[in-house]
Parts: C-alpha cells; sequence; structure tokens
C-alpha cells in the first residue's frame, strides 16, 4: 500500500548509505519537535514524512540550519565559539542543545559518548564540524541528500552577515558513506588527510544525521564497530520508529542492512560510515 499522496515531505535516499538513512530521522525528529505527531516511512528509493499544517522539506531546512546549538557546560551559543580545533578536548565532548525556532524543548545532543559509533577523533570539535555544516546546506535544494560541495568555516561580520573562509576547509564527520567508502588509506593507497586534499563533503546528510542518531540508534553486532538497521515501510511516529531502526517490530515490511564504522587512518583514530549490505532478518 502506497500513502505517497498523504506525505508533506518526500525526500531521495540510498538506504545503503547509513548517513542518508539516518539523516531521514534526522528529519523525523525535526519535524515532529516542529509541527507534532509526525510519522515517517521508507517506500523504495524514497523517505517520506506527513506532519503539520505548513510543512515543508525547504521550511525544515530553513529552521535547523538558522537553529542556534548551545553547549550545555557553559551555556555558550556554539556560533560563537572559537573556531580552533586545538581548544581543549573537554568542550568537544560536552553535551549540545539545538534550539529549533517553533519548537518548545530544545533537544540534547550527546550520542556520541559511545565512541564505537562516533567516527570523528577526539582533537575534532563537533559543534564547528555542525556549524560549518548546517551554513552549506542549501534550502532550496530538491535533492539535498545528493548536494555535494566543498565546505568552509562560516563567520559573521559585525552587522550579523554570514560569510565563509575560502582559506579554511571544513571536513565532515564523514557519516557519508560516499565519502568514508573513498577516504580508507588500505583501499586508494595513500592517505588523503595527510596530503590536504580538497574533496567535497554532502553537508544535509551530515549535519541532519548527528541529529537523528540521538534518538534512532542502529543495533550493535557481535562484532565491535558493527551496526545494523533496518528501514519500515509503514507510518510511524517519531517515538515508535527506533524500535524499527532496530528491528524490534516484526510484521513490518522492511529490509535489513549493516555497516562498520571503520578505521580510516594507520593511527586508528579517525573512522568512516562505510556502505551497508543488505541481509535478511533471518541472517541477524
Amino acid at each position: 500500500m502506497s500513502y505517497a499522496l498523504e506525505t508533506a515531505i518526500r525526500i531521495c535516499v540510498d538506504p545503503t548509505n547509513p548517513g542518508q538513512y539516518f539523516a531521514c530521522c534526522g528529519l523525523l525528529e525535526l519535524a515532529d519537535r516542529l509541527w507534532g505527531g509526525a510519522e515517517g516511512w521508507f517506500e523504495g528509493d524514497w523517505f517520506n514524512i506527513r506532519s503539520g499544517e505548513g510543512s515543508s522539506l525547504p521550511e525544515l531546512l530553513r529552521r535547523f540550519k538558522t537553529s542556534p546549538l548551545i553547549d550545555q557546560a557553559d551555556g555558550v551559543i556554539a556560533e560563537n565559539a572559537d573556531d580552533d580545533d586545538a581548544a581543549d578536548d573537554d568542550s568537544k565532548v560536552q553535551p549540545l542543545e539545538l534550539v529549533l525556532p517553533g519548537s518548545s524543548h530544545p533537544l540534547r545532543l550527546d550520542w556520541w559518548a559511545d565512541k564505537s559509533l562516533k567516527p570523528w577523533a577526539g582533537s575534532m570539535n563537533v559543534r564547528v564540524i555542525y556549524r560549518a555544516m548546517t551554513n552549506a546546506i542549501d534550502t532550496s535544494c530538491a535533492d539535498p541528500f545528493n548536494d555535494a560541495r566543498v565546505v568552509f568555516d562560516p563567520i559573521s561580520d559585525a552587522k550579523g552577515t554570514t560569510r565563509v573562509k575560502k582559506d579554511k576547509k571544513r571536513e565532515p564527520f564523514y557519516f557519508d558513506a560516499r565519502r568514508g567508502a573513498s577516504a580508507r588509506s588500505l583501499d586508494i593507497g595513500f592517505t588523503p588527510d595527510a596530503l590536504k586534499m580538497t574533496t567535497g563533503a554532502f553537508p544535509a546528510v551530515e549535519s541532519l544525521c548527528l541529529v537523528g542518531l540521538q534518538r534512532f540508534r542502529p543495533s550493535p553486532t557481535a562484532t565491535r564497530r558493527v551496526f545494523d538497521y533496518h528501514t519500515w515501510a509503514v507510518p510511524l511516529e517519531a517515538c515508535v520508529a527506533p524500535c524499527a531502526v532496530c528491528g524490534l517490530m516484526t510484521g513490518l515490511e522492511g529490509r535489513g542492512f549493516r555497516f562498520e564504522n571503520a578505521f580510516r587512518t594507520d593511527q586508528r583514530k579517525h573512522k568512516a560510515f562505510l556502505p551497508a549490505t543488505p541481509f535478511a532478518r533471518s541472517e541477524q
């Protein structure tokens, strides 16, 4: 059965890309907080959301892009935080709060305490990466998950106008499997980071995935840093869908996928989400 006519938001997705999958979950989380009672489901290569009046993908991305991120440790808005990656490491692991315009409660983000799932290293500042990725989102793009670009750090002038620092390229979290699959020195024969190569990122995927993983978490397997997730084909609310993600709801049409958060450097600090392999439920 198709529920497509009931959707307010419909976005193309590759379910074998864990970054895109959990970015869909991030969209569902945001839609539910902004408009209440949002429901989401997968339909082939599409993810659908039906939500409140006035909801749309451009509006959802616009509100997300303009939402401040607050450091709970000291109440400092991350947009005004120091952009230096060499800052004190404690500032990088503190919980953050996303304050959505029109939402009654901020969204707490702290899932990266699970180091087996976190791809970035301790020397990388999550707030700075997030700020750069969200600033780079094109809210008018009809296919934001496939919008690749080189991302630069944003800066604000005295009048509050935001622009980018062309000499300060910002690396992503490495959620998007297209980036991760081409970043491992084992596969390509050299280390792109060491050569300071300029390559494109997928900012909508990187930033929305950070949000989606807070509530929608993949299931760990017997192998460290290997996880499972599942699609579902019927509309589910954001409070129920995490059970479907983990494959805990029986009778739902959908597919299972397994991916690795693999080391991408010889130092075994930096990781990346790799493309997922589909599997049948009986193979779990």
